[in-house]
């Protein structure tokens, strides 16, 4: 087994899989920090209104680039079983 080989392909994978789940992360980041600075600013408390902003920016989120992320995802597994037999040697 090439370890050097398998090594780069577990770096690709990490590298696309923070690639594809950082835009979502991102949003749900600044979405949570604008709904708590709301919330600390009128003082209201609710739960619902901390978890219904934030689910419906993340749909969204990935409604707008679910093509984006279903190419990287399909360039990844052709890249993935091009250099598979490598880590076999």
């Amino acid at each position: 087994m090439n370890s050097d080989a398998a090594y780069e392909l577990i770096k690709i994978c990490m590298t696309e899989a923070f690639m594809v789940a950082a835009p979502v992360v991102f949003t749900c980041l600044v979405v949570g920090v604008a709904v708590s600075l709301f919330q600390t600013v009128t003082s209201i408390q609710e739960q619902t209104l901390s978890f219904m902003p934030k689910l419906f920016a993340v749909g969204a989120c990935l409604w707008l680039l679910s093509p984006w992320m279903l190419q990287k995802l399909g360039d990844l597994t052709v890249l993935f079983f091009q250099r598979i037999g490598e880590v076999a040697r």
